[in-house]
């Protein structure tokens, strides 16, 4: 049975989706301001594999990723670049697919974007109102007005008053709580807005999601997921809108998956210290940054180094290397690894866990290729299924082990062209000639293995 952490009851839970073999998934998606970084990669790659895991166990999956394409942010950058904002959010739109695209994330079932959903918000806004739970401020904004709903600060597991004392924002004309938080937001000179019966302004940020959730899903659904940063105050905001608005439970199970981390501190745009998913795909190939994404608890931190993902590559390379050379197997029905694999993930998702599974058959197979090519090419299937829920294992076994990590190692051209003089050489027995050429490949860090169907090399 599958177990999740629900961060609402801080306990893993059996799922039991709300309708039998069906999943409602929503996760917030990505403010479209400047170009993803690794941060957000960690959680598009997590929930990507999850979506792949209900798949692969028969559920119908629908999956919902929204995209805020108007904020204050995305306003300020259009601004600096003297850009309209649909020029800036297209622009990384595009970047964020690409950039998902190398790193193996499918795309979800519906990808709305706030500006498209603004009726329902406003609808959304005018209920609350009606209420009792929102009001208009002088300034003309509406604001939700906390005390409203009893249950607030119940996914921050923090009572209303020391919600209060822990923040430093002060009561003004405008709020009656310094938590109170903006639902329509009165329009400025200058900036976008839309006509609403309090006026022309634009939604605030929570309001989106629970907006376009109840579009897609209704007032209930199954899963939804975010970033750990996202559990307070977004997500508590948008229990407090969706709940009050609808009288009725929003959702049934939160996820959180934890921060990329860099010197141990959050990798955050606003602290500087963040490296974009393109930047690190100049380095790394695809599966290695998608292989060190998974290889922690996704509810545990991570720390972002090239070491750490040096590390992915070479278990990558293991994993590869047993790939290769074996023909397309059979299928193993019902196997141990694969029950293994399945109790691993069925407990909250321990990739680790089922990361070490993967080598388990690894290792089996390099015990009876040479004895029982048939089994370990069927052990060879199952490893590439297991690793493709992971989204990884999906590349050409030699392709993958004669990849650079960088444009500045040796090319593999050359490389082809120094073992072919290899060759020559040894046919002419010129032994110190063929040495001198594997002693400075191996220098360049190429390793060469020798067998009767020529010369093999991978990048150590």
């Amino acid at each position: 049975m599958l177990k999740i952490y629900n961060s609402l009851t801080k306990q893993k839970q059996i799922f039991v989706p709300l309708e039998a073999n069906k999943v409602n998934l929503y996760v917030c998606g990505i403010t479209v301001y400047d170009m993803c970084h690794i941060g957000h990669a960690r959680g598009m790659v997590f929930y990507d594999f999850l979506v792949r895991y209900l798949r692969n166990r028969g559920y119908s999956v629908q999956y919902v990723r929204n995209i805020t394409d108007i904020d204050d942010k995305i306003i300020k950058r259009a601004n600096e670049n003297n850009e309209s904002i649909e020029q800036l959010t297209e622009r990384f739109i595009e970047a964020m697919h690409e950039d998902f695209s190398k790193l193996n994330i499918l795309s979800p079932d519906i990808e709305p974007r706030a500006t498209e959903y603004i009726p329902q918000m406003i609808n959304m806004v005018n209920t609350l109102i009606d209420k009792g739970h929102a009001y208009i401020a002088s300034s003309g904004d509406v604001l939700y007005d906390i005390s409203s709903f009893k249950d607030y600060g119940k996914l921050a597991h923090k009572d209303l008053s020391s919600l209060q004392s822990g923040i430093r924002v002060s009561v003004t004309e405008d709020k009656k709580s310094p938590l109170d938080f903006v639902l329509w937001k009165m329009a400025k000179s200058g900036e976008p807005s839309w006509e609403s019966p309090w006026g022309a302004g634009r939604p605030g940020w929570h309001i989106e999601c629970s907006a376009m959730s109840n579009d897609c899903f209704g007032s209930h659904f199954d899963i939804h997921g975010g970033g750990a940063d996202l559990k307070f105050p977004h997500h508590e905001n948008e229990i407090a809108q969706s709940e009050a608005a609808n009288n009725c439970s929003f959702v049934n199970y939160w996820m959180h998956v934890g921060f990329v981390t860099v010197n141990k501190e959050k990798m955050s745009k606003s602290l500087g210290n963040f490296f974009t998913i393109r930047e690190v795909l100049e380095q790394y190939h695809p599966e290695t940054v998608r292989y060190f994404l998974i290889a922690s608890h996704y509810r545990s931190p991570i720390n972002y180094s090239d070491e750490s993902l040096n590390m992915a590559h070479a278990a990558l390379l293991r994993l590869y290397t047993c790939l290769r050379d074996l023909p397309l197997g059979e299928s193993l029905i019902n196997s141990s690894f694969e029950k293994q694999f399945n109790l691993a993930i069925d407990d909250d998702f321990n990739t680790p866990q089922a990361l070490a599974v993967l080598f388990e058959i690894a290792h089996q197979i390099n015990s009876v290729r040479d004895t029982d090519v048939i089994y370990a090419a069927s052990l060879a299937h199952l490893l590439r299924h297991l690793g493709n829920l992971l989204g990884i294992l999906n590349d050409d076994p030699i392709k993958f082990m004669q990849q650079g990590k960088t444009d500045s190692e040796i090319p593999s051209e050359q490389i082809n062209s120094l073992i072919a003089q290899r060759e020559q050489a040894r046919l002419e027995k010129n032994w110190q000639l063929a040495d001198k050429i594997r002693a400075d490949l191996t220098a360049e860090g190429i390793i060469l293995e020798d067998s009767e169907h020529g010369t093999i090399w991978r990048r150590g």
